[in-house]
């Protein structure tokens, strides 16, 4: 184990060789579109399966087959179809993404409580209205939090996808540190890890902010 002052000095050299730029920009444009394209996915799914309860038959247990599947066993089959360029590594992080925010949706649009329906009803709210005023908040925490759930697992499937032949970015660094010998490189990249990661996380709390201000919880009274 090299000694913290050494891996800060790695980090510190990347940095000014510029390479710890190139390397998180590449990890976190992946994360991105990987992120964006599974959160919609599973964000779509969710909300019609949780809504639909003939849909839910049909593919729920399907999808929460896959979900089991490990992610290292997409990675042949994505190698395959999109080869081993962006396509796939962003189709791995998709996969990642998708299946949180898709049980995280499933599971709130299915637990709204009925009677807060019933009230909107009773107000002969339109069907517009009726999901703006009480599906919407309903539904909105629990949302946000699976998509922090997906954000997490975007940056763990990141890793397997940059093991498949990237030539740059932070799982490279892992890969490099680990073939020529560098503990101290490997330890740099899983601290990036921990910090952008972190970061990301925190970006997507104070967007979401301003959604939840109308709740009066224990945590916002402290």
């Amino acid at each position: 184990m090299p000694p913290p002052s050494k891996i800060l000095y790695t980090v510190y050299a990347l940095a000014a060789s510029g390479d710890l730029a190139t390397h998180v920009g590449a990890t976190l444009r992946r994360v991105a579109i990987g992120f964006a394209f599974g959160s919609l996915a599973g964000t779509a799914l969710g909300a019609l399966t949780g809504y639909s309860k003939p849909l839910a038959r049909l593919l729920d247990p399907t999808l929460q087959a896959l979900r089991a599947i490990p992610s290292i066993a997409w990675v042949p089959l994505f190698i395959l179809w999109f080869g081993i360029f962006e396509a796939s590594k962003v189709a791995l992080i998709a996969v990642g993404v998708f299946f949180p925010v898709y049980l995280g949706v499933y599971g709130a649009v299915v637990g709204v409580d009925r009677r807060i329906v019933e009230v909107g009803r009773v107000f002969r709210l339109s069907g517009f209205e009726l999901i703006r005023l009480i599906l919407l908040p309903a539904v909105l925490p629990d949302f946000i939090l699976a998509l922090r759930a997906g954000l997490g697992l975007g940056w763990m499937f990141v890793v397997a996808a940059e093991f498949m032949g990237a030539s740059e970015g932070l799982g490279y660094l892992l890969v490099d540190g680990q073939q020529l010998g560098k503990p101290d490189q490997i330890l740099a990249a899983i601290l990036i890890f921990a910090v952008v990661g972190k970061a990301t996380d925190s970006l997507l709390l104070i967007a979401s902010a301003p959604f939840l201000r109308w709740r009066d919880t224990h945590a916002s009274g402290i």
